[in-house]
């Protein structure tokens, strides 16, 4: 059978895409775009039949990109998150849109336990002291983990991986999820916000989430600890809230605009542990995404369903052959 048209949009080299296409690279015709712009996308689409997404979110598959694709058949997110892709366009043009769920699920929940600890602990603030020649033994006034209450929003893979990981260390743990549960350990948005020691965001985006944690409304003197994505959080809340002194601290691994532009306000908070979207960025992560992306791709040229299909697009791939195309 004649080779699948693999269009690649990570910023990796050709090289190195095709080491790690590995054995299958016999079976996938490789092409990257020629610029790593959206004329380049553009330009790529037409003769491709999967697309392999970009997982910094550059190059995306929207409506207009879907339309320039006419023998688009599949398309493999290589991360978790699937922003900036057009779902509807995709399942109108019936083209499975796949993503790699839980590959970074207990990566993901141990930065949130991590970044829990730091806050209570107040390990910045002690380091940057005594870097300084300070010695604020009495005046840190650090917290205990056990204990506390946590609630967790969201009980996908990495929320219910934050549930186990706090409850495993004497925490007090509840979680909300938009799936209603026969579980104790489910309740309201409104009961966990404001009774919650920390609040730890795991929830995927979507209209129904933006802006859906509103830090105003959580308990004073709490954390806030957010790992899904920055649009979740109410932006102008968390900044009230921090002003106001409602939140002791919080720890953002994500933003609304990645990189986190220079002159954004949250950079002022000192009691705002920053970090560059890096709570799933692990070696481990990284084996367990490049294994479900080939295991796919294999899939695919095998006849065989994939895995992982989020917009609802039938699982079994089929190709899209024209009139000027020989099998």
């Amino acid at each position: 059978m004649t080779a699948w048209n693999l269009l690649a949009l990570p910023p990796l080299p050709e090289e190195a895409m095709r080491r790690l296409l590995g054995s299958l690279g016999d079976r996938v015709s490789l092409r990257l775009p020629a610029r790593r712009d959206r004329e380049g996308l553009l330009a790529a689409l037409p003769e491709a039949e999967i697309v392999l997404g970009d997982w910094t979110g550059t190059l995306v598959m929207d409506a207009e990109a879907v339309a320039a694709a006419p023998r688009l058949a599949f398309v493999q997110q290589p991360s978790v998150g699937v922003d900036g892709h057009d779902l509807d366009a995709l399942t109108a043009a019936g083209v499975p849109l796949a993503n790699t769920p839980g590959v970074s699920a207990v990566a993901v929940a141990e930065w949130c336990l991590a970044a829990t600890l730091a806050l209570l602990r107040k390990l910045a603030a002690g380091d940057a002291a005594v870097r300084a020649g300070e010695w604020p033994q009495q005046s840190l006034r650090p917290r205990d983990l056990h204990g506390s209450r946590v609630g967790v929003v969201g009980y996908g893979p990495i929320g219910a991986a934050c549930v186990r990981m706090f409850r495993a260390l004497g925490c007090e743990v509840s979680y909300w999820t938009r799936t209603p549960r026969e579980d104790p350990g489910r309740t309201d948005l409104d009961t966990l916000l404001a009774g919650s020691d920390v609040v730890v965001v795991a929830v995927a985006l979507a209209d129904e989430t933006r802006g859906i944690v509103d830090p105003r409304r959580m308990k004073p003197g709490s954390l806030l600890v957010n790992a899904a994505r920055g649009p979740v959080i109410d932006g102008e809340g968390l900044l009230a809230a921090l002003r106001e002194g409602r939140l002791e601290g919080a720890a953002l691994d994500v933003f609304d605009a990645e990189p986190l532009p220079s002159g954004d306000p949250i950079r002022a908070f000192p009691q705002v542990l920053l970090s560059p979207h890096v709570a799933g960025v692990t070696s481990g992560v990284t084996v367990r995404l490049i294994g479900a992306v080939l295991a796919n791709l294999t899939a695919v040229v095998e006849g065989r369903p994939v895995d992982g299909v989020v917009n609802g697009v039938s699982p079994q791939v089929s190709r899209k052959f024209t009139d000027t195309r020989a099998i």
